[in-house]
């Protein structure tokens, strides 16, 4: 498993050798306040993650939250609840679960803190983000896909939780409903980073 080490862009994380903002972030206004991956989506972690999507390997989810919760020793990241990326009522259905919620929920054990999975939902279907081809098309696909239902989460520190981020255009999407419902803070987590696909 390749880790992300810095320096990084200090909002979305992408591994770059200033260490300063990326020209996405410069040139964008954003409502969440940092992603953070643990590893590069390649080798085993692609497999992994893989396995546990597609494959129906839900075991591995506490293994992957170990590897989440060692990455946070080392990275002063605020939460004070978790919120896994909702899966479209369908797609939940067609998988039986929500991966990032498998990860979510184990992760959250470690931590001591709270999962809220019932506050922010998906209302409306979007194609998978693997299958768009370039990251305005990935930005475009999320638009109006989230909302909050309540204000349960007015107030938190949120750590959102994703298996895999390419763009950071779906936890962008999520932190600015989220945001909206008076949210205190936005911050995004992710096993992986598509470092590849992120053009």
């Amino acid at each position: 498993m390749l880790r992300i080490v810095p320096p990084v862009c200090p909002l979305c994380g992408t591994p770059q050798a200033s260490g300063v903002l990326c020209y996405h972030c410069i040139s964008h206004l954003m409502a969440i306040d940092g992603i953070r991956s643990a590893f590069q989506f390649n080798g085993i972690t692609r497999k992994a993650i893989h396995q546990m999507k597609y494959g129906n390997l839900r075991a591995i989810a506490g293994c992957l939250a170990e590897q989440l919760f060692d990455f946070l020793a080392s990275h002063d990241i605020p939460a004070g609840v978790l919120v896994p990326v909702p899966l479209h009522p369908k797609r939940l259905r067609e998988r039986g679960y929500n991966q990032s919620q498998l990860i979510a929920e184990k992760l959250a054990k470690k931590m001591g803190l709270p999962v809220i999975s019932n506050c922010l939902l998906r209302n409306r279907p979007t194609p998978p983000q693997a299958r768009t081809q370039n990251a305005k098309e990935r930005w475009a696909n999320v638009i109006g896909a989230f909302i909050c239902q309540d204000n349960r989460l007015s107030g938190q520190k949120v750590l959102l939780i994703d298996d895999v981020t390419t763009s950071g255009a779906t936890l962008e999407a999520c932190a600015s409903v989220l945001k909206d419902a008076g949210v205190a803070s936005v911050w995004g987590l992710t096993l992986a980073r598509d470092i590849q696909a992120s053009s």
